[in-house]
């Protein structure tokens, strides 16, 4: 046998003092940092049909040319000091629910579990309060280092680009620009995507590799192909098409269910369940001295998928009226498919709410209508940016002199000045005027394709640039007009420049306002 070049005890794994660059493509990248805890090569398994998969495997593993998806038997043979153990997916998602929880109450409060191995962080708004996105990741990296785990990071402007960069990008951290998600994901393979196993068979068919290859085809052949699915993942991730993420909810936050005995799907009974879910949870916020200003319902059908609906207030409630109202108006995009065997109603936003003072029972007097279940149910039926207040800001530009509030926050009040009842988003540019410069308002001017005849005039009320915002805004100069036409039509124009120096503006003309 040793003169055939056989030998009956094992021997040593024939590419082990291979340098990396001498077996042709490099061998794929193990896990940043990982360690081997016990001395030699580690793999973990998951039972797949008849075969035992590796799931994961350590960095000896990962040089000795094993890899996630080998089959246990394959990798036995070519390691035989292999240390194979049982993974635990319920204790890695478990593990990943508690990372989420306190992403959730530390870091953002939209944090959610991706896959087996993976978190989504909503950063909106957030990332300042820990001094930047990249001082958030080294920071966030450092804490994970101390819990013995290794992380990728990117930041990117839609979930798909985030995921695709984290798991096939080569750098730790990925910080991506907003709108270059599409150029950033270009040079990735198709996984990237999040596809389905078919699709990926069937790209690998007609010769799809990466995901630029699916840039220039056409929708209707793309999902033909690949199925409707890749298309939405490749908007997805692109930005064309919104991937809400939906947060945890923290074990403390308050929560009812209901479990039915038998599945339910027609309207009358779920808006019943619905009722009797929101009873429940008005007697746990009474309980605990809180308002809910944001209600999640969960209804768990008999195939396992979840719907979700979600409601919010625009001032922290209990009322039991006004959440079924609110529930009602957007029960229609719940779909029972085959029916609801259980339903959940969460609160993943908050805060304290005290009694109310009643009023009393004579007529006289006279309380305060409350705003607050109106503009829900508006927000509710159309958008909740439909709904604003106007108040005052300090500026002199007319345009800037006003912002938009929440519906229920008080105004500041309104300077004394003479302004249009109406202020154009933009001046608009005005044609053929006639007027006497320097200080005369114009005689005859054309807007909108239409001509009009001034009778009277009043000005000018000159307003300058603010020079601390630019250099053009540095001698920028505009004279103020209250104009009155043929037709009783009454408006509010204005001429760039002061007449006298040509720094100060074009002398061009422009509209920006009607009054009445």
């Amino acid at each position: 046998m040793r003169e055939m070049g056989r030998r009956s005890e094992h021997a040593e794994h024939p590419f082990r003092a291979m340098r990396p660059d001498d077996g042709g493509a490099p061998p794929v990248a193990a896990p940043p940092g990982w360690a081997t805890l016990w001395g030699r090569p580690t793999v973990l398994i998951i039972r797949t049909g008849q075969r035992d998969i590796i799931t994961a495997a350590c960095p000896a593993a990962f040089n000795l040319g094993l890899r996630p998806g080998m089959a246990a038997a394959h990798a036995r043979a070519l390691v035989a000091d292999l240390d194979v153990r049982d993974a635990e997916p319920d204790a890695d998602r478990a593990l990943l629910d508690r990372l989420a929880l306190h992403a959730a109450r530390q870091w953002t409060p939209s944090a959610s579990v991706t896959g087996p191995d993976g978190l989504w962080f909503d950063l909106t708004g957030t990332t300042h309060l820990f001094g930047g996105e990249a001082r958030f990741c080294r920071r966030l990296l450092a804490f994970l280092k101390r819990l013995g785990l290794t992380a990728r990071i990117a930041i990117a402007g839609t979930p798909g680009a985030a995921h695709a960069l984290a798991r096939f990008g080569s750098d730790t951290i990925t910080l991506l620009d907003p709108g270059q998600e599409a150029q950033a994901i270009a040079d990735l393979p198709l996984a990237a995507l999040r596809l389905d196993s078919d699709a990926l068979i069937a790209a690998a068919r007609f010769g799809l590799e990466r995901i630029a290859d699916l840039y220039p085809m056409p929708r209707g052949p793309l999902a033909r192909r690949l199925g409707m699915r890749s298309v939405d993942r490749l908007d997805q991730a692109r930005g064309s098409l919104a991937e809400p993420i939906i947060p945890v909810v923290p074990i403390d936050a308050p929560r009812v269910t209901r479990r039915l005995l038998e599945p339910i799907g027609t309207p009358e009974s779920i808006a019943q369940v619905i009722d009797d879910l929101v009873d429940d949870l008005v007697a746990l916020l009474q309980t605990r001295g809180l308002g809910a200003r944001a209600v999640q319902l969960t209804a768990d059908r008999v195939d396992g998928e979840a719907q979700r609906l979600a409601v919010g207030a625009s001032r922290a409630t209990r009322d039991a009226r006004h959440l079924k109202r609110m529930f009602g108006l957007r029960m229609e995009g719940l779909d029972p498919g085959l029916g609801i065997e259980a339903m959940h109603l969460a609160v993943p936003l908050s805060e304290p709410l005290g009694a109310e003072a009643a009023g009393a029972l004579l007529e006289t007097s006279r309380k305060t209508r409350d705003l607050a279940p109106l503009v829900d149910q508006l927000s509710s039926r159309a958008g909740g940016s439909a709904l604003f207040r106007v108040s005052s800001q300090e500026s002199d530009v007319p345009e800037r002199a006003m912002r938009r509030l929440p519906p229920l926050a008080t105004p500041s009040g309104w300077p004394g000045w003479k302004r249009p009842a109406r202020l154009l988003r933009r001046p608009e540019p005005l044609s053929n005027v006639v007027a006497l410069l320097p200080d005369h308002p114009p005689r005859r001017f054309t807007w909108r394709r239409q001509d009009f005849r001034v009778v009277a005039g009043d000005g000018p009320e000159r307003i300058h640039g603010e020079w601390w915002r630019n250099a053009q805004e540095m001698w920028a100069v505009r004279d103020y007009f209250r104009v009155e036409a043929e037709g009783g039509q009454r408006f509010w124009l204005f001429r760039r420049g002061d007449g006298v120096d040509a720094p100060t503006g074009d002398l061009s003309w422009y509209m920006h306002g009607m009054f009445g």
